[in-house]
C-alpha cells in the first residue's frame, strides 16, 4: 500500500528587518546585507525540511520611489548572498501597494499568504510567520500560522507595544530556527505518543 506523502511545512518570512538590514525605502542592491544569524537560521530551517517563502511589503514602488525591476535586483542579490551560505529562497511575494490603496495583497491582509499556500500546495495553518513588526505577527494570525517575531530591524519597539503578542519571540532567525526545531519535535513524540494510546 502506498504510504500518504505529508505536504511540506512553510517558513513565510519578512524581508527587510528580519532576513536583512532594515534599510528605508531599499532601493539598491549594493545595500542587502543579510542580519547576524539570518543565513544560519534560514539554512537550518530548510534542513528540517521546511520551504522558505518572502513576503514583503514594499510600499516603495506605489511611491515612486523605485521600480519592479529594481526590487527584482535587490532581491536577486539576496538570492546571491544566501546562496553564498547554502541557503535558496523557494518564492518572493510581494505588495507593491501603498496602505491607502487598501489592497487585499498588503500585510496584514491574507492575500499573498492564500497566494502562496494555492502555488505552493501548503496549509497556511502548518506554517511559521516570522517577522519583525506588527504587520507580520497580525498577518500570521490572520492566515492562521505560529508567530514568531524577531528583535531585528523593528523587533524590540514591536515587542513592547504589541498586545496580543506573538506566539514566539527570538533574538534572530537562528533563533526561529531553534523554536521550529522544538515544535516539530514536540509534536512529533505527541503523535508518537497517541499513536501508543
Amino acid at each position: 500500500m502506498k504510504q500518504k506523502k505529508t505536504p511540506r511545512r512553510f517558513a513565510i518570512l519578512d524581508r527587510d528587518g528580519t532576513i536583512i538590514v532594515e534599510k528605508h525605502y531599499l532601493a539598491d542592491p549594493h545595500q542587502v546585507e543579510l542580519l547576524p544569524g539570518a543565513a544560519a537560521g534560514l539554512r537550518m530551517m530548510s534542513a528540517a525540511g521546511l520551504g522558505l517563502l518572502v513576503v514583503t511589503n514594499q510600499s516603495g514602488i506605489g511611491r515612486g520611489y523605485f521600480d519592479p525591476h529594481t526590487l527584482d535586483k535587490i532581491n536577486a542579490r539576496l538570492d546571491d548572498l544566501l546562496l553564498a551560505a547554502g541557503v535558496t529562497l523557494d518564492g518572493y511575494y510581494v505588495c507593491p501597494h501603498i496602505p491607502e490603496d487598501n489592497c487585499q495583497c498588503r500585510k496584514p491582509a491574507p492575500g499573498l499568504g492564500a497566494q502562496a499556500a494555492r502555488e505552493h500546495d501548503f496549509d497556511l495553518q502548518s506554517a511559521f510567520m516570522i517577522g519583525d513588526k506588527l504587520s507580520d505577527l497580525q498577518f500570521g494570525r490572520n492566515i492562521g500560522a505560529v508567530t514568531i517575531l524577531t528583535r531585528t530591524g523593528y523587533g524590540t519597539v514591536t515587542e513592547q507595544e504589541c498586545h496580543p503578542g506573538p506566539d514566539y519571540v527570538v533574538d534572530d532567525l537562528l533563533g526561529a530556527a531553534r523554536i521550529i526545531g522544538q515544535i516539530i519535535t514536540e509534536e512529533g513524540q505527541n503523535v508518537g505518543s497517541a499513536s501508543l494510546s
